[in-house]
């Protein structure tokens, strides 16, 4: 095959490895991966338990194959990542988990039938924004709840006014009402598919993930299921997450619902989502103020004035608690790695 077809998976051109055959990654199963090469899909074998030194392969990465005289293809090795939408391991403490490799847009996808909870919002953003992609929020099923997507849209806004809202049905087009800011039907989330680029979806099971992505590839490639009507939960119909070529142009990424949104390593995200109470902070009598119990408090003042939510400020205090248990944990982890290698 002719080497466009990497191009239309999003390199970009540069010098190709001559160690072995250049194939980005489309699809991680435990020990084996698929990847795309010049030749097309093929199936290829991949230590996913590697050691702390090396790169675990990840869903849209670049890699190297090699072939091995009696196990076949295999990766070689990882090419260096623009850039990753992580999260911390829902089943580790200190642990990063990669959800996918080199993307372009991130979109946060919430359905309709279904309350946003400003909190999940957030940890979504931040989870987003520290890939340095572009972000996005895709409001589904719309067709089930048109009032709704006006009282969402306005949370979104409220959080994140920067962010644009799009707004879709479960099949193809919905209405919006009128004098709204944000973008209906699917055209508009078509508008965002740029040849070679990436695109993956986040979101919790059930928000239509699945079904946005059938719907932009023209195809029902990807399995579908029902909510529970009394409580909007979902199925993972999605269980893997796989990079799947749009004929119109772009890729996606289609990824489980998301139930621990756990951040990892995401200070500036964390400030870019809260930069008004950051910069109020600094007006704090002490500059370790915990923003709950101490005087003369700046970010409290905000709430006694009633210009400032309290539920807002616990939930920032909560997700930066977390970042700050998160590196004294991996300080401890280092020096029990050091302790370990001097026996």
């Amino acid at each position: 095959m002719s080497s466009d077809l990497l191009d239309a998976y999003g390199w970009s051109g540069g010098p190709r490895p001559a160690d072995g055959r250049l194939g980005r990654i489309v699809r991680v199963d435990r020990g084996e991966v698929d990847v795309v090469t010049d030749d097309g899909r093929i199936r290829v074998l991949s230590d996913s338990q590697r050691s702390q030194d090396l790169v675990a392969p990840a869903t849209g990465d670049w890699v190297v194959v090699v072939d091995d005289i009696d196990l076949g293809p295999l990766v070689g090795r990882v090419l260096d990542r623009e850039n990753t939408v992580s999260r911390r391991d829902p089943s580790e403490a200190v642990v990063e988990q990669v959800l996918v490799a080199n993307v372009d847009r991130v979109l946060i996808v919430h359905g309709l039938d279904r309350p946003l909870p400003p909190g999940r919002l957030e940890r979504f953003l931040v989870v987003a924004w520290d890939s340095g992609a572009e972000v996005s929020v895709v409001l589904t099923k719309a067709d089930r709840n048109p009032i709704a997507a006006r009282e969402v849209g306005a949370v979104v806004r409220a959080l994140a006014p920067d962010v644009q809202v799009l707004v879709v049905g479960l099949s193809a087009e919905a209405e919006i009402l009128d004098g709204d800011d944000d973008a209906s039907g699917l055209a508009a989330v078509e508008a965002l598919m740029v040849p070679g680029q990436t695109v993956v979806l986040l979101g919790e099971s059930g928000a239509g993930k699945s079904t946005l992505v059938n719907a932009l590839v023209g195809n029902e490639i990807l399995p579908t299921g029902e909510v529970r009507a009394g409580d909007s939960k979902g199925r993972h119909t999605t269980v893997s997450r796989e990079l799947v070529q749009r004929p119109a142009g772009g890729l996606l990424v289609d990824t489980p619902g998301i139930r621990a949104v756990g951040i990892w390593d995401a200070e500036e995200s964390l400030a870019r989502v809260f930069g008004d109470l950051e910069e109020r902070s600094f007006s704090c009598r002490f500059a370790d103020c915990g923003h709950d119990a101490e005087p003369d408090c700046a970010v409290m003042a905000e709430v006694e004035a009633g210009r400032e939510d309290h539920r807002r400020i616990v939930r920032y205090r909560a997700l930066r608690a977390e970042l700050v248990e998160q590196r004294e944990r991996e300080i401890q982890r280092g020096r029990r790695a050091r302790r370990g290698r001097r026996r």
